[in-house]
């Protein structure tokens, strides 16, 4: 056989090398961030839901998911473990970094016009306006041929 014919297996063979090597690599530091939970610890599950590491076994780990809430989950399905900083600024809110001053969106536009603006009730009349006087002058109302 000849170099020409051998190359394409030879470029197979070592993408698959690098693709399982990879996925190894990414295994054993899931493996590693695990071993780094402790009671107390915030964490976020592969489905997406945070919860507190209450106890953990050999293979599952229970979990605060409410207070008094508890859960068994097996020590696969927790995806990350978040530092405290971050647990508080998503799960409670809390953000540690009071720096950075965001401004205040509005809920509405009314916050957004000044209240020296007089406001305008357009359901009333002007009371200015003669009272008593409501037809008008030429004795037509707006029902009758001819009005205006």
């Amino acid at each position: 056989m000849n170099l020409v014919t051998l190359l394409p297996f030879i470029v197979l063979i070592g993408a698959m090398f690098l693709m399982t090597r990879s996925a190894k690599k990414k295994q054993q530091a899931a493996a590693q961030m695990r071993d780094h939970m402790a009671p107390g610890t915030g964490v976020r599950t592969i489905g997406g839901m945070y919860a507190t590491v209450k106890e953990i076994g050999d293979d599952t780990v229970t979990l605060e998911l409410a207070p008094g809430v508890h859960a068994i989950f097996a020590k696969n399905a927790i995806g990350a473990v978040l530092e405290d900083a971050e647990y508080n600024r998503i799960v409670h809110g809390i953000d540690d970094d009071e720096a950075t001053d965001t401004p205040v969106v509005p809920d509405d536009a009314s916050s957004l016009t000044e209240d020296e603006a007089p406001k305008l009730d357009l359901g009333k009349k002007d009371e200015d306006a003669p009272k008593g006087d409501d037809e008008p002058k030429d004795g037509k109302s707006d029902g009758e041929a001819g009005a205006k």
